[in-house]
């Protein structure tokens, strides 16, 4: 069974309330989304990228944290995964798209 898609659209959401506070590290969100999709592709669903999420983030972590987010890391991987949700095929208009 995958990551659950609305809790991790409810703790993505957090993330990218929280960090959007800081603008300063509007560039570590960028580094982190380039590397989701990397890693996912440009064609996913929510679901795969929940799961994508759930496997762990460390490898999202220690590029936040090498591009100075410090103790802010965890809410800009999650401000990344939120930003990239939006390019899911299954979302639209700020929310999913049930399946048919």
């Amino acid at each position: 069974m995958g990551y659950a898609v609305e809790s991790a659209l409810f703790q993505w959401d957090e993330g990218e309330r929280r960090i959007g506070i800081l603008d300063e590290h509007r560039s570590v969100v960028e580094a982190v989304t380039a590397e989701i999709r990397r890693r996912l592709g440009s064609t996913f669903t929510l679901e795969e990228l929940a799961d994508l999420y759930g496997a762990g983030t460390d490898w999202a972590a220690d590029i936040a944290t090498s591009l100075g987010a410090g103790p802010h890391a965890a809410w800009a991987v999650q401000a990344a995964f939120r930003s990239y949700s939006r390019e899911a095929v299954d979302y639209a208009g700020g929310r999913r798209i049930p399946s048919a």
